[in-house]
């Protein structure tokens, strides 16, 4: 099971990297989010998970991205937003519950 979702994760991520950008979305903030930096951050953190264990403050930081998402993600009004982040989320879940798995 550890293992599949691992997988899955690095299907996430390359899937993410072929999809384009929303680009009305660039210097756009919402919620008190930088919308280009929410993305990059998530990356970041779930190439971190593939790579091992986080840290304390790094998966302290994964969580407030996903904090960060439930207040961002009702606030987008844009469909190619909606959902591009909504996989982007989906990314910051799935690495969050790889670490949990870890723990155990």
């Amino acid at each position: 099971m550890f293992e599949e979702k691992l997988d899955a994760l690095s299907q996430m991520m390359a899937e993410h990297m072929t999809t384009p950008f929303p680009p009305s979305f660039r210097g756009l903030n919402i919620e008190g989010q930088d919308m280009v930096l929410l993305d990059a951050d998530t990356y970041g953190y779930a190439s971190g998970v593939l790579k091992g264990p986080l840290n304390e403050q790094r998966r302290a930081g994964l969580m407030r991205l996903i904090a960060a998402f439930e207040k961002v993600l009702p606030a987008i009004d844009d469909e190619y937003g909606a959902k591009y982040y909504t996989h982007v989320r989906d990314m910051a879940v799935l690495a969050a519950e790889i670490e949990t798995l870890r723990d155990k």
